[in-house]
C-alpha cells in the first residue's frame, strides 16, 4: 500500500490541455483516415507478422517483384509491397502510441491508487472518531462503512479492495 505522505502526483489537467490532446488525436485520425477497426472474429482469425515471418514476407514479395513473369497476372507483388510498407511505419507509431498510453495508463494507477489509500485512512479516522464518540462522526462512518459491506476476507477480494481497518 502506498505511504500517504508520499504523495507523488498531486496535479490535475488543465481544460486546455485536455482539449489539446483531443485534438492531437484528432489530427492523428484525421491524417490517417485509412485506421480501420476489425471484429473481435477477424483480429483472432487473420494470421499475423512476428519476427520470424516478417522477413520470410520480406524476402517473399521481394522475389515476386523481381520475378513478376513467373507469376499469374492477378497477383500483384507491388501491392503486398505497399502493404508491408504500411506495417512497417505503423509499427514506429505503433510503438509511440504504446510508451503515451502505458504511460498515461501507469500516471492514473498511480492518481489512483493514492486517493485510494487517502481515502482508507479516512475512514479508518471516522471510524475512531465514531467509536470515540465524536459528534456527527456516526453518519459519516456508516455512509462510508457500506461500501465494504457484504466483503468477505478471501484473498482476491482482499488484494483488489482491500477490507478498511477498524476502529481501535
Amino acid at each position: 500500500m502506498s505511504n500517504l505522505t508520499n504523495n507523488r502526483l498531486n496535479i490535475t489537467a488543465t481544460a486546455a490541455q485536455i482539449a489539446a490532446v483531443k485534438a492531437a488525436y484528432q489530427t492523428i485520425l484525421t491524417n490517417l483516415p485509412f485506421l480501420l477497426g476489425l471484429t473481435t472474429e477477424e483480429r483472432t482469425s487473420l494470421p499475423a507478422i512476428d519476427v520470424s515471418n516478417k522477413a520470410f514476407t520480406e524476402d517473399a514479395i521481394s522475389a515476386g517483384v523481381n520475378n513478376a513473369s513467373l507469376l499469374p497476372s492477378y497477383i500483384a507483388p507491388a501491392n503486398m509491397q505497399t502493404d508491408l510498407t504500411l506495417f512497417t511505419q505503423l509499427d514506429e507509431l505503433i510503438a509511440l502510441h504504446n510508451q503515451v498510453g502505458e504511460r498515461m495508463q501507469d500516471t492514473q494507477l498511480l492518481a489512483g491508487s493514492e486517493a485510494y489509500v487517502g481515502a482508507l485512512t479516512l475512514y479508518k479516522l471516522f471510524a475512531s472518531a465514531a467509536e470515540a464518540g465524536v459528534a456527527g462522526s456516526d453518519s459519516i462512518y456508516a455512509q462510508l462503512k457500506q461500501r465494504f459491506a457484504g466483503q468477505g476476507n478471501s484473498s482476491t477480494n482482499a488484494k483488489n479492495n482491500p477490507t478498511p481497518p477498524t476502529a481501535p
